[in-house]
């Protein structure tokens, strides 16, 4: 299929599935079952709310906020946005009020979407800060508001509708649609980062459609797929593949309920590729084993021989050779493990994709022998955002594996990854000092990220340049791979190392209290609250124990010396993480400010 906009997509999509309501694409849940939603059903509210938006003004190049969780509606107004040659600007909708006003501010916002009335008052509450601010547009019906800025979605698609005759409207949108050219501005994604206020990251249909093809050679799917969809839109990663690529490939795209119904949705829909996170594997894991830790003696003796059995199995297929004896101990695991694992995924999974953050070389091993085939990517929302990957036919845990075709990658002298090639953003918003620090005058994107090509030729990442810090003793300490290394305890869910220009390292570390409070049982402990558990010497010299093992083969400067347990969660709610699950160090390290001291006393 040919196409240089996303407009062009749209089109030949929607055209080739015209009148076929057999092949839907895509489905949400209503009440207690799933609904099928056409080809044909998108086409016209999109075509319709083009319309629409037309009526208000809304015109080439204007600038249109959406603050909504998934959603097929979020699905329509980007199409009718783009199509009309305006430029989304989508946001977290966990975002505060002040959050959203700065973003909504600094484009310029002409008119915003907002999913319900949780969402429409955060606007609302700071309209006098959005000059610019011509219309609100709200999706949910019971969120109706008698304030003459707002509006309700069903009404602008039936102003839309009632204004034309469907062959003049349909004709009128197609115009439109081809009269966007791949350089045109096709959305605005503002970086969450860890410091600072967010940068409007502009991105082309060019730079969108470039990053497709990039991972559709390297990625093949079919109109026969099915994706089941929760991580956030508005974020690039899932923007690109779960949303334009999934629709490209014309496979059928299910929103999940929330972050907390996957579980149910995936034995629901079962999907046959997942986009995710790597916070969401851990925590499949850590489930998996606190139930078999729960079990029989005799059933944790055979899952862990199971688990075990399948390391060993796919370490030795993965370098060529083909174990007879292995692969028939291998046979006997999936039966009376594997198997049952993968259905409660719905059993058709070929493969996951994993991205936002570090996926642990543990972890992916972990699921391999499972079944479940973890594939890493990297990227940054400022290369649309995909630059490497792990093909099926060639992975390799622990690296995020070669560069897409059309993505060059290249390393400054002190190992910063540099990234070139169309799918490369076209600058920030507003920010000239921000673009000439993020972009040189070749072209080349400096990522942030240091890290070198392996022997295999997969790119392998240290840390972010930025998170690397020097101890009081000059010596040069990478957080991520300690942290990750951490991070394999069935103790700890959330960790943090600290030790810029100090004598040794130390950690915060936010336990998993299901776990913790499964080893006090076991033990006898008489604890009640989880703040009792963080501070009671068994607990805390278990966890010792484990830290110290894992970090076995680390540097003694590397090691960490002290730690304190947690009795709260990072969370994006308390301001401590980003949007897309990154840990903001530096206000997690003010926020603990009085107990880091104290570990250095």
């Amino acid at each position: 299929m040919e196409f240089s906009t996303i407009p062009q997509l749209f089109l030949q999509v929607t055209d080739k599935y015209r009148g076929n309501s057999s092949h839907p694409a895509y489905r949400h849940k209503v009440g207690d079952h799933w609904e099928d939603i056409s080809y044909d059903f998108v086409r016209e509210q999109s075509e319709s709310l083009a319309t629409g938006l037309r009526q208000l003004g809304v015109g080439r190049g204007d600038f249109v906020g959406i603050v909504s969780e998934n959603r097929i509606e979020w699905i329509i107004a980007d199409f009718a946005i783009t199509g009309i040659g305006a430029v989304d600007v989508p946001i977290f909708p966990t975002l505060t009020s002040a959050q959203a006003a700065y973003i909504f501010e600094h484009c310029q916002a002409k008119v915003i979407f907002v999913s319900n009335k949780m969402q429409l008052a955060k606007i609302l509450k700071v309209r006098a800060q959005l000059p610019a601010l011509e219309r609100i547009i709200v999706m949910s019906e019971d969120a109706r508001s008698d304030d003459p800025l707002v509006l309700t979605l069903n009404d602008v698609i039936a102003k839309g509708r009632e204004s034309t005759k469907p062959d003049v409207r349909r004709q009128e949108f197609e115009q439109l649609c081809r009269q966007v050219q791949p350089d045109d501005l096709l959305t605005i994604i503002y970086t969450s980062g860890t410091t600072g206020n967010p940068k409007g990251v502009m991105l082309t249909h060019r730079n969108m459609v470039a990053n497709m093809r990039g991972a559709m050679d390297a990625i093949k799917l079919s109109p026969q797929d099915v994706l089941l969809s929760y991580l956030p839109l508005c974020h690039s990663y899932e923007r690109m593949a779960g949303f334009y690529t999934a629709f490209a490939y014309e496979a059928t795209v299910a929103f999940a309920q929330s972050i907390e119904t996957v579980a149910s949705n995936l034995q629901e829909i079962r999907p046959t590729f997942m986009t995710s996170v790597p916070r969401l594997f851990e925590r499949i894991k850590t489930r998996i084993i606190s139930r078999v830790e729960r079990d029989k003696p005799i059933k944790q003796k055979i899952f862990h021989w199971a688990i075990a059995t399948g390391k060993r199995y796919c370490a030795a297929r993965r370098s060529g050779a083909k174990p007879l004896l292995l692969g028939l101990k291998y046979r006997i695991a999936d039966r009376l493990v594997f198997g049952t694992i993968r259905e409660r995924t719905g059993g058709r999974l070929r493969f996951l994709f994993s991205g936002g953050a570090a996926l642990q070389k543990e972890l992916g091993e972990f699921f391999e022998a499972v079944g479940l085939i973890i594939l890493e990517g990297y990227g940054l929302s400022e290369s649309s955002p995909v630059l490497t990957v792990n093909r099926p036919e060639s992975f390799e845990f622990g690296s995020v594996g070669k560069a897409l075709a059309n993505v060059e990658i290249a390393f400054a002298d002190d190992g910063e990854i540099l990234a070139r090639g169309d799918n490369i953003m076209q600058g920030y918003l507003h920010d000239e000092d921000a673009t000439r620090e993020a972009l040189d005058e070749d072209g080349w994107l400096h990522t942030g990220d240091i890290g070198s090509f392996n022997k295999e030729g997969n790119l392998v990442i240290t840390d972010r340049k930025k998170s690397i810090f020097v101890s009081s003793g000059g010596k040069n300490i990478a957080p991520q791979p300690i942290e990750n290394a951490l991070a394999q305890s069935k103790y700890v869910d959330q960790i943090i190392l600290i030790g810029e220009m100090r004598d040794y390292c130390t950690a915060l570390i936010v336990p998993d209290f299901e776990v913790m409070r499964a080893f006090a049982q076991d033990k006898g402990l008489a604890v009640g609250q989880d703040g009792e558990l963080t501070s009671h010497d068994a607990v805390v010299r278990e966890i010792r124990r484990e830290l110290d093992h894992l970090l076995r083969d680390f540097s003694k400067f590397e090691k960490v010396r002290k730690f304190k347990l947690l009795d709260q969660p990072f969370t994006v709610e308390n301001g401590l993480m980003t949007p897309t699950l990154k840990v903001k160090r530096k206000v997690v390290e003010k926020h603990y400010a009085d107990l880091i001291e104290l570990m250095y006393q």
